[in-house]
């Protein structure tokens, strides 16, 4: 199973919604960068990612942006794949 990196804070609830998904796909560990707790991560996710908001999820090299997107790639089939 590739990496699993999230951009996050500890009360948005499209990260727990996002986190929530990826464990009922069998995902063990995700690798949290607590944004709230690491300012300096903003602006490394932001340049990373050209986007501000959280969650930003990452599977392996591969950015798949936030939980609306995690959520439409799982339900046009997708993910699954991403995360063999």
């Amino acid at each position: 199973m590739p990496v699993i990196t999230m951009y996050a804070t500890a009360v948005c609830p499209y990260c727990i919604n996002a986190e929530r998904l990826l464990r009922s796909k069998g995902v063990a560990d995700i690798n949290k960068i607590r944004i709230d707790l690491q300012p300096e991560k903003r602006d490394e996710m932001m340049q990373k990612t050209g986007r501000r908001t959280v969650p930003q999820i990452y599977i392996g090299e591969r950015h798949i942006g936030g939980f609306d997107d995690l959520r439409a790639l799982d339900l046009a089939g997708g993910l699954d794949p991403l995360l063999v």
